[in-house]
């Protein structure tokens, strides 16, 4: 790999710490009050995007507002993570829901209802 991809997967587990940090208390969003996991940060290799992808419980109607409160403190995660990591330019943050958990419970399942050549 080269310097400029390790260099981006530094910075990429660098902004995780700091979002999880500010998920943990400085966003005061009333929606945000819901358990809500930090699981893979994405920095394009210009640095310009960032995806965070996140992990949130309880109800669809729910998720979707503690979706809505992350995209709206996106501006602000953006500024701090500027201001802390000393970024050139300010990157474009995206909160995006992960849902590879639920996404290997489906295949899990599917799988636990497949049946063996035998059992024919």
């Amino acid at each position: 790999m080269t310097v400029a991809g390790h260099r981006s997967e530094r910075i990429a587990e660098e902004i995780r710490n700091e979002v999880v940090l500010m998920l943990a208390g400085e966003l005061k969003d009333p929606r945000l009050a819901g358990p809500v996991s930090v699981s893979e940060v994405r920095v394009t290799p210009d640095l310009r995007t960032v995806r965070v992808f996140v992990q949130l419980e309880g109800e669809e109607s729910e998720r979707a507002a503690t979706l809505e409160g992350l995209r709206a403190a996106s501006g602000y995660v953006r500024h701090k993570l500027v201001e802390r990591l000393q970024l050139r330019r300010a990157p474009d943050v995206h909160f995006l829901i992960d849902a590879s958990v639920e996404y290997g419970r489906h295949i899990d399942e599917l799988l636990r209802n497949v049946r063996s050549p035998e059992e024919k």
